[in-house]
């Protein structure tokens, strides 16, 4: 059946549900996926209820619906390296660490690394500038109470061509910041980043 055959997540769930041969495959991938962990997942403390757990790997369309803007009714469209829920006062930072020319233009081959375990060097889109508009957020973003939240994964493919997902670093607040048009902003992490993206990381930056 298509997505389009049910009114709502609910009913498709329980679509599933209904078999049982599939459930059963679905709970073996799980249980050997699950025996495959060995990064601890850690929770995350913010102002509104959401399911993802900071060190675990997420696909950018779980991201988007995790923070509500993705539903099962209408799917985003978005493809850029930010993404803002202004209703959770959100915004959600996609980071590629390695970057190839077939996945990015001169203009967005960005300057993104790990400093430390806990501090993240992040360069904003180009038109971003330090005294007015979103680079003004970013300086005050603890003022204006707004989450700043980290998804940082190693390159868009994997060594088959698969799309990689993104490890959630958790919320960070500025440290400093310099330039503007664009910003390099070094970005303090609550929670210490896992040592293999803070390794994976460190081999890009001495390349």
């Amino acid at each position: 059946m298509a997505r389009s055959d049910f009114k709502n997540l609910n009913e498709s769930i329980n679509a599933i549900g209904r078999n049982k041969i599939m459930i059963a495959e679905i709970i073996e991938v799980l249980q050997f996926l699950i025996d495959k962990i060995d990064i601890k997942e850690l929770p995350i403390s913010l102002p509104y209820s959401q399911p993802l757990m900071i060190h675990s790997r997420y696909t950018r369309e779980q991201i988007l619906v995790a923070f509500g803007l993705s539903t099962f009714e209408i799917k985003s469209s978005n493809r850029e390296g930010v993404a803002e829920n202004k209703n959770l006062n959100t915004e959600v930072l996609f980071i590629d660490l390695i970057k190839s020319e077939e996945d990015f233009s001169p203009s967005t081959m960005y300057n993104d690394f790990a400093i430390n375990e806990s501090l993240f060097h992040w360069q904003t889109q180009n038109a971003t500038r330090s005294d007015t508009g979103k680079g003004l957020t970013y300086i005050n973003h603890e003022s204006l109470n707004k989450k700043i939240l980290l998804f940082v994964r190693e390159k868009s493919k994997d060594e088959f061509g698969n799309t990689m997902g993104y490890i959630f670093l958790g919320d960070g607040k500025i440290k400093s910041y310099t330039g503007t048009k664009p910003m390099n902003i070094t970005w303090e992490l609550k929670t210490p980043m896992h040592n293999f993206i803070l390794n994976q990381s460190a081999k890009l930056a001495s390349a």
